[in-house]
This record gives C-alpha cells, structure tokens and sequence, in this order.
C-alpha cells in the first residue's frame, strides 16, 4: 500500500510582517498564540482583521504566526470571487503579479500593493517523507482522496520538501468542501 498523509483544510488566513502588525494592532503588538498547527512553529493567533476587497469585505479572518517577511492574504477561489478580487493561484510566499486589498486592525488599516492568494494545493514533507513516497521538492503531483461519498483526485499538487515541514497536505475551504474532506481524511499520492 502507498504511504498516505493527513489532507487538511487551510481556511482563509492572513501573514503579516512585523510593520503592518504595529499599524493594525498598535506600536507594541505581538501576536498571541490560540491554537498550535500542524506545522512545526506555525499557530493561528488571537488577533483577527478584515479584508477589504472592490466589491465587499470579509471579517474576523485569522492571522497566522509568527510573521513573515511580506504580508499575504490566503483566500478560496470563491472568497477572492466574493470580494471582487481575481483569482490567482500561487505557492505561499510567491507574490509577484498578485492583486492587493485593504487589511483593517482595531489600530488601523494598510493597502497591500500585492499579496492576496489562492494557496496552490500543496504537500508539506521532510527529506525522508520525500524519499518515502518517491518525489522531490517541486515536483507536480496528484493525490486521491477517498471519503464515503465524494473520492476525488486532485492534480497540480506540488511537493514542498524542508525538514523544517511535518507531512500533510494543504488544500482550501473550495476544495475540500469538493471532496467532503473531514478530520482525519487521507491522501495518496498517484502515478
């Protein structure tokens, strides 16, 4: 049998780097861990902000910590639709050529120039998960998802390889509500 991995949902969330973390929340702010994530050092935080689209807003999306080096808004296909934002689809971190909003804290507000994403299916694995299942880091792969009513393959899954990663794969709130994915669902991946 092929080595399976957790398939988890990364809702909608928000980095941020250290200076727009000061103009949203104040001048001494510091995140407040809520809850650790599956990823190694990665927690969602207390502090929640809105996003700001051309056509409408979303409230109370969660910040992720710690803060990174450029601010980014990671939405579904159907957020970024809803608030009038195209949709482009990157890996986390890769910015260039991205749409921008407005980001609104109980201290303030900014204009991101660039940044809001639909996060590219992903799957989080070290150097020896990697050799385990047969891939390299960037490689393009698809993954089957059994769940009792809804089984689907998802291609274009790319493989991002760190020891610094725990295994799992990263999909949105679109996709898994596509699959039916619920807590504990797993995935393989398929040639």
């Amino acid at each position: 049998m092929a080595k399976q991995f957790i398939v988890e949902t990364s809702a909608r969330h928000i980095h941020v780097n250290e200076a727009d973390l000061k103009v949203l929340f104040g001048e001494n702010a510091k995140l407040t861990p809520k809850k650790d994530l599956s990823q190694p050092g990665q927690y969602a935080c207390e502090e929640r902000v809105t996003v700001v689209g051309p056509k409408k807003e979303i409230k109370g999306v969660s910040i992720l910590g710690p803060t990174r080096k450029e601010t980014q808004v990671e939405l579904s296909a159907t957020d970024a639709r809803s608030i009038g934002l195209p949709i482009v689809i990157r890996e986390s971190g890769q910015l260039e050529a991205t749409p921008g909003c407005k980001l609104v804290g109980p201290c303030g507000e900014i204009e991101i120039e660039k940044g809001v994403i639909v996060a590219k299916r992903h799957i989080h694995a070290t150097v020896k998960d990697a050799e385990e299942l047969g891939v390299k880091d960037k490689d393009i792969v698809s993954v089957k998802v059994n769940t009792p009513e809804r089984s689907l393959v998802f291609g274009d899954v790319v493989v991002r390889v760190s020891d610094s990663y725990a295994l799992a794969m990263h999909i949105d709130t679109d996709e898994s509500n596509a699959g039916c994915i619920a807590c504990g669902t797993m995935g393989e991946i398929v040639k």
